[in-house]
């Protein structure tokens, strides 16, 4: 089942909002009475207008909005442009990553020690990779997808049972009888005997049967007798003897009323259908869950690292002003800042464990949803990020999303085939209010003589008819409340349907909503965090000047000042590079909302049938397109 990429042209939008009601209308069906016909019209209504309201007031603002990649004004922040270029060449992340990490020499040999020993004792081991062979990895092998896989297999299987319900069936059956009959009997004379009937008996018969979708069964069967009598007294054996006997009948039971049609008696194909249906959007849902989950985890994994990286380079600048202020105990350095000093630079140093911490976590929690075999989520391998959040124009609109949403999601195409599953049990249930009024009618040709071939003479070539049946049953229950409340407790649950769907699409366009404003929103706190952390780094860079160029700056008071600044330079950094991450992971939740995650890691979604997932067998059938790319 291939998914073509959703159209962001204007026009695109008239399109997909007639096409979903177009999908609202096929599933419903005329009423018999002005009564019904206008409940049809009201659900339809009701569901028609939960999409209009919803896209109605994002109209006038149809036009999508760019959003150019993250460039600072650093004009108001009024610093030297040599002054910028050293806080960049210093104190930004890209900085204190090759500070730490030491790029120039071994980086994997580095990022394994800035990560430490593993939970074996051991030094780590590092693995690296990208975002696109992460998604495709678990494309091809995560779990959750897999069982969710065998659903639709499931429900062919399914589909093929309910039908089977209508396939030709063949009996047959054989018996033989020996049997000793006695009874009384008239002598000579007056006496009386017992008269003693010997029979030897052979049946067998063999026929076709099935079920009609018209709610009837029909029957063709063929019978074949052999009897043989042997009595003791004379003149009371039957003729002829040895008798043979031929039967051809034909039988059809039909209802009437009750239960008569396709719509009552191919309900449970159409529901299993529809299971089939239901399973196919459940699997794309998962899949969708599974590329946004891992690329969520992926960017956690980046910020993770960088803030071990951040945290780690911290610690180095506190060491460094700890020792300058034990250098100081000796003119004015008192004890309890000398103390405080030692306080603060442990505190880091237990910020870098817990970022270690944080770093094997979510190495973890990648590693599981990939189900790499050669990356187990026991091994103690340290996954490493090669991709930085990625600066690219991007064009968002929000009718455009909503109707998107609308068209793609999955969640909805569950929402109508539940409301088409209820429709189909409520026509079932109206049909169950009728009187039962069941047709049997049958015929049949016989032949009886002393041989096979006269016996099949008699009922074939003469044409010997010796049985016909017509008949009617008939039935109605008092009051029929069984049946009414049935029938009323079905058509609730359709009009249920409709308020389920209606409550699906208001939860689809609040994904929608929420996602395009934390795109929105990240987006301008890229700006806003970048110079807060230049101006960070300008305080710094100015303590740390006046430290080298004045004896002022080697004040206890000044180098606690430098501490402080050290700290909120971090936090700056961090909060720097967790708005480019929060960016681009509402981004994937935006793709997700609008149910085309898929169109955008090129993911060619094929459904394989029940016959291609044979037992043992892994489903692997999903087609990732070599030049993917999930950016």
């Amino acid at each position: 089942m291939n998914r073509p990429t959703a159209p962001r042209d204007k026009a695109g939008h008239a399109v997909r909002l007639t096409a979903v009601p177009a999908a609202l209308l096929s599933i419903t069906a005329c009423a018999p009475s002005p009564l019904a016909q206008r409940a049809e019209a009201d659900l339809r209504a009701s569901m028609l207008n939960a999409i209009q309201r919803e896209v109605a007031e994002a109209e006038p603002g149809a036009a999508p909005v760019r959003l150019a990649p993250p460039s600072p004004d650093t004009s108001k922040l009024e610093i030297r442009a040599d002054h910028l270029e050293l806080i960049e060449a210093e104190y930004s992340t890209e900085a204190d990553t090759s500070r730490v990490l030491d790029t120039d020499t071994d980086p994997a040999r580095a990022i394994a020690d800035l990560a430490g020993t593993n939970l074996m004792g051991q030094p780590t081991t590092t693995a690296t990779v990208s975002l696109e062979r992460a998604v495709q990895t678990a494309v091809a092998n995560n779990l959750d997808t897999e069982v969710a896989r065998y659903a639709p297999a499931i429900n062919q299987a399914t589909i093929v049972e309910a039908q089977a319900a209508f396939d030709w069936l063949f009996f047959g059956n054989a018996a033989w009888q020996d049997s000793s009959t006695p009874q009384p009997g008239q002598g000579f004379g007056g006496a009386t005997s017992v008269i003693r009937n010997e029979t030897e008996a052979l049946t067998a018969q063999a026929g076709l049967s099935t079920n009609l979708t018209t709610g009837g069964s029909l029957a063709l069967t063929h019978s074949f007798s052999n009897t043989n009598t042997q009595s003791n007294f004379f003149g009371a054996e039957p003729n002829p003897n040895p008798a043979y006997g031929s039967n051809f009948e034909v039988e059809l039971n039909q209802p009437l009323l009750r239960g008569f049609g396709e719509t009552v008696n191919l309900a449970d194909v159409r529901l299993a259908e529809n299971a089939e249906r239901s399973s196919v959007a459940s699997l794309r849902a998962q899949l969708i869950t599974t590329i946004t989950d891992t690329e969520r985890a992926y960017w956690t994994l980046v910020q993770a690292y960088r803030e071990l990286v951040i945290r780690s380079r911290l610690l180095e600048r506190g060491m460094e002003v700890r020792d300058d202020i034990l250098a100081r105990r000796v003119q004015d350095a008192r004890q309890a800042q000398v103390a405080d000093a030692i306080a603060r630079v442990e505190r880091r140093r237990g910020d870098v464990l817990l970022a270690r911490q944080a770093l094997r976590r979510a190495s973890d929690n990648l590693k599981r949803l990939v189900n790499d075999p050669s990356l187990p989520v026991g091994s103690e391998t340290l996954l490493v990020p090669l991709d930085a959040p990625p600066a690219e124009e991007v064009a968002v609109s929000l009718l455009d999303a909503i109707t998107t949403a609308v068209a793609e999601r999955p969640e909805l195409d569950i929402a109508l085939l539940s409301i088409d599953d209820a429709q189909i049990r409520e026509r079932v249930a109206r049909n169950l209010r009728k009187p039962r009024l069941d047709l049997q009618a049958r015929a049949a040709l016989l032949g009886l003589d002393d041989s096979v071939g006269s016996a099949y003479d008699d009922s074939v070539a003469n044409r010997f008819v010796d049985d016909w049946l017509l008949g009617f049953t008939f039935e109605q229950p008092i009051g029929n409340r069984a049946a009414e409340s049935s029938f009323r407790r079905a058509r609730l649950q359709r009009m249920q349907s409709v308020v389920t769907y209606r409550n699906a699409v208001q939860a689809v366009v609040l994904d929608v909503k929420t996602a395009l404003d934390a795109v929105l929103t990240n987006h301008d706190l890229i700006e806003q965090s970048s110079l807060s952390r230049i101006a960070q780094g300008e305080a710094l860079r100015a303590l740390v000047v006046e430290k080298e160029l004045t004896n002022a700056g080697y004040t206890v008071e000044r180098l606690n000042l430098e501490l402080n600044q050290q700290e909120a330079l971090a936090s700056a950094q961090i909060a720097e590079s967790a708005a480019a991450i929060a960016f681009n992971t509402a981004l994937a939740d935006l793709y997700a909302a609008m149910g085309t995650t898929l169109e955008r890691a090129r993911v060619d979604f094929v459904v394989p049938d029940a016959n291609q997932l044979q037992p043992g067998e892994m489903p692997m059938d999903y087609a990732v397109d070599p030049g993917a790319s999930s950016d």
